[in-house]
């Protein structure tokens, strides 16, 4: 028994404790949530399943669309990710606002996408994020028909279009009238939507037409008033 015992303390003295069993063995540890702080993952971990692996062809709007970077400055976006969209199923990610990132985790989100997707020099002329103007839905439904039709149909005979209808309430119900006013200025590269600048080449929108169009676009909601300021609330 004593020889035994004498083997037994001679191999643990070999080994070490570290050799015990239910004891971790060499290797990376799985970090805690709130201790990743690289953008790859936290990317992968909360935006791609909506806006793509790569910033593109997600099933929501595409964040790697440059036009959409200019559109947007780091405050904006900050504020977006942190504290969600209202009126739209984008959520909250902060923990301050009921999420589960750090402040920290927020911040290198943000940079991450500015850092890889922003392009200097593209924001010349282009309409501001909100709207500060009063929409006319009259002149909008022109508008309309001028820069989107060709694409999303005649108003009231859009099942026909060859885009889709934007004027369906189910769409309107989904969407604020800012993720319009976003939509029609920045465009949806990932589907082949132009931008603000080619809805009709040679003619780029400005921020009064962008501003009337959404305007129509919102009253074709049930139980909406048109001429209302557009793009200036979500």
């Amino acid at each position: 028994m004593k020889a035994r015992l004498l083997m037994m303390v001679s191999c643990l003295a070999v080994l070490g404790c570290g050799q015990l069993p239910g004891h971790p063995k060499p290797g990376p540890e799985v970090p805690r949530p709130d201790e990743v702080v690289d953008f790859p993952t936290l990317y992968r971990q909360n935006c791609s399943a909506c806006h793509g692996a790569e910033g593109m062809n997600g099933p929501s709007y595409p964040l790697a669309n440059p036009a959409y970077q200019a559109l947007v400055d780091e405050q904006v976006l900050h504020q977006i990710v942190a504290k969600g969209d209202p009126g739209t199923l984008m959520p909250a990610f902060a923990i301050s606002a009921g999420g589960s990132l750090t402040d920290q985790q927020v911040d290198v989100l943000v940079k991450g996408m500015r850092a890889a997707w922003f392009k200097a020099g593209s924001t010349a002329d282009q309409p501001p994020y909100r709207g500060g103007k009063t929409a006319d839905a009259a002149r909008g439904a022109q508008v309309y028909t001028t820069y989107c039709a060709s694409c999303h149909g005649v108003a009231g005979q859009a099942a026909k279009s060859k885009a889709g209808s934007i004027t369906d309430p189910a769409f309107l119900a989904l969407v604020s009238d800012q993720v319009l006013r976003t939509v029609v200025i920045a465009g949806r590269p990932d589907i082949g939507q132009p931008d603000w600048r080619n809805d009709l080449p040679g003619h780029p929108m400005s921020d009064q037409e962008v501003t009337d169009v959404v305007g129509w676009l919102s009253s074709q909601r049930p139980g909406t008033q048109q001429n209302k300021t557009a793009g200036g609330g979500q």
